[in-house]
């Protein structure tokens, strides 16, 4: 029984001298004085205030695909992802005309032939009475006009009629075709329509149908909005910072080109939208729709005096900080101060490198 005590004993003392080690190391290296006061020293750090933009990764160049004319789509000659250079095939779109469309093609060509056949007699008599003497200059270059553009109006309608039919035609050694062709050279980002979906054409009075959508991913920029508060510190050609959220530790570099003249409401809040045009990727592949974050360097402070702006009064347009004094006391010192960045401020006058600054009290909540 007594050893099992002395054993019990022991563990206890050794349990106790463990907790009192503890205690003292844990006091001893809190940041603070010798009576245990919290404080900061001044320390040479870098300083920069930024602004937050939050938008997305788009292209420069991004235009949508139509077609002149109307019909359905008969073949697809690229898809989604897929890189095309300018000229190069990218939809058929085959004719398909109503059954009343057709007729008034073919009637057109039926109408143009009688007319230009009636034409032409009135041009052969023109040309007898003309040879004899009993027809004016004047009247028989009416005649001969007018037989001119009967041909052409028949010519125009058999070009109307192949067109709806076959879907390409010869005009003036120019093979006009059905086949929409890319505008530029770049990447298809969207294909809006499959085999045998019916295409609208582009006029003046409609939009016409989005068959696909592409853009030249060589040059890229950020769309973006920033909150009124920081919009009046940004200036186009300040330097910026991206960070990708499917690309982490990838660093994009850019400058702003554009700062909105006017805000819009977003979330119950105000915000100018911004541009910001890409330089350096740091080797990642962007792509158009990639959500990013845009830190605008509004001011840089290298290696500068600073202090954690947590420590710091500001009262009538000053700044002050509790200096120790003595072994409980302190004494308020008026400083002046530079940049911030939310979490540190530049000291510019007031306090010297490696100087004690006290901590502020926290009260407790009762």
């Amino acid at each position: 029984m007594q050893k099992k005590k002395k054993k019990w004993i022991i563990i206890f003392g050794v349990v106790a001298v463990l907790i009192v080690v503890i205690l003292v190391v844990s006091s001893s290296g809190s940041n603070g004085n010798e009576n245990g006061r919290a404080t900061v020293k001044v320390e040479r750090k870098n300083i920069t205030d930024k602004a937050l933009a939050v938008g997305s990764i788009e292209p420069v160049n991004e235009i949508d695909v139509k077609s002149k004319v109307s019909g359905v789509v008969g073949k697809l000659y690229a898809d989604v992802g897929d890189f095309v250079k300018a000229g190069d095939p990218l939809v058929e779109v085959k004719p398909d005309p109503t059954p009343q469309e057709l007729v008034q093609a073919k009637r057109n060509v039926e109408m143009a032939q009688i007319e230009l056949e009636t034409m032409k007699k009135e041009f052969e008599r023109g040309k007898k009475l003309k040879a004899q003497g009993f027809m004016a200059d004047q009247d028989f270059e009416l005649t001969a006009r007018q037989y001119d553009e009967s041909k052409l109006r028949l010519q125009i309608a058999n070009e109307q009629l192949e067109l709806i039919e076959k879907g390409k035609v010869i005009i003036a050694n120019t093979n006009i075709e059905t086949v929409v062709k890319s505008p530029l050279t770049g990447f298809i980002l969207e294909k809006n329509v499959n085999l045998g979906d019916p295409v609208v054409p582009l006029t003046s009075y409609q939009p016409g149908t989005a068959i696909m959508r592409m853009a030249d991913m060589k040059d890229l920029l950020f769309k973006g909005t920033v909150d009124e508060i920081d919009v009046g510190k940004i200036k186009e050609m300040m330097p910026c910072e991206l960070q990708v959220g499917a690309l982490p530790g990838k660093t994009i570099k850019g400058h702003v080109t554009l700062i909105s003249l006017k805000a819009r409401k977003q979330d119950n809040t105000t915000v100018f939208p911004i541009e910001i045009m890409i330089e350096e990727t740091d080797g990642a592949l962007l792509r158009a729709g990639y959500s990013a974050n845009a830190h605008i360097i509004i001011a840089k402070r290298d290696s500068v005096l600073s202090l954690p702006e947590r420590v710091v009064t500001f009262r009538n347009d000053s700044a002050f900080v509790q200096i120790p004094k003595g072994e409980m006391g302190s004494e308020e010192r008026f400083i002046k101060t530079g940049l911030s960045d939310a979490i540190l401020i530049e000291v510019i006058e007031g306090l010297d490198e490696g100087q004690e600054v006290l901590e502020k009290e926290v009260k407790e909540i009762t």
